[in-house]
């Protein structure tokens, strides 16, 4: 700031003036503070578009394996109408394109040979080898469902066959669906247990209900996802399978 005397007139006058540099300085000063603020607002905005598109994500893969459940209920209908009986599970340890992998376990008079339980047997059905987060489907069948057909018979099991597959609202919670033949699990986006394409296993699930997704009984658990349950399960009713079985003329 520099002071001036103003003598015009007579009349002796002080004032001061801005230096040119005083005010680059301020006005450079001003620009900054404008920038810094923008930015923040920008990276405010950015951050609070990051929380919606993910979850948009989720919801997507979520819509997309219910899809494919769908049209695994009923490829494994049409399964059980052309053949007579459901599938047995496919090996889980057989890695993708060798021999073996996603074809069933043989099944026998008794039921599958190998396990009731393991994963979907994808080749045998002609469906899709995983879900959305690219992890198989866990698969599990009530053994007289998925008996050979005796010679003279249409089908390995009757209107008065029951199954062995429970669900549950939650481990220690009431029963949604049992006697059921068939359950389907989609072990969801944090995929714990699941078993991937190169055969292998995923860690163990620190939530009780997920591991009984996991642990090799009749007992299954779905409910609303949590942060810790994000299983989606599946499972066909034996009234839907024997009314479809009826009109493929495979039950009387």
């Amino acid at each position: 700031m520099t002071e001036y005397t103003d003598s015009r007139n007579g009349n002796a006058s002080t004032f001061w003036q801005e230096s040119d540099s005083f005010r680059r300085g301020a006005e450079e000063g001003f620009t900054l503070v404008e920038l810094t603020i923008v930015l923040v607002i920008v990276a405010l905005l950015i951050g609070g578009m990051l929380v919606p598109l993910s979850a948009q994500r989720d919801l997507q893969s979520n819509n997309e394996t219910q899809k494919q459940l769908s049209e695994i209920k009923e490829a494994l209908i049409g399964f059980a109408a052309v053949n007579g009986r459901l599938p047995c599970p496919a090996d889980p340890t057989i890695p993708s394109n060798t021999i073996n992998a996603g074809i069933e376990y043989a099944p026998d008079a008794s039921g599958c040979t190998t396990s009731s339980e393991g994963v979907l047997p994808w080749v045998s059905l002609g469906v899709t080898e995983t879900d959305a987060w690219n992890r198989r489907f866990t698969y599990r069948v009530a053994k007289d469902f998925s008996r050979t057909v005796t010679s003279g018979s249409n089908a390995s099991f009757s209107l008065g066959t029951t199954g062995d597959i429970n669900i549950l609202a939650t481990t220690a919670g009431t029963s949604m669906a049992s006697i059921l033949p068939v359950v389907v699990v989609s072990h969801g986006k944090n995929g714990f247990r699941a078993y991937l394409p190169d055969g292998s296993r995923m860690n163990a699930s620190p939530d009780t209900d997920e591991e009984a997704n996991a642990n090799g009984d009749t007992t299954f658990v779905r409910k609303t996802q949590t942060q810790s349950f994000d299983d989606l399960v599946e499972w066909i009713s034996p009234n839907v399978l024997f009314n479809r079985m009826i009109a493929a003329g495979r039950l009387p």
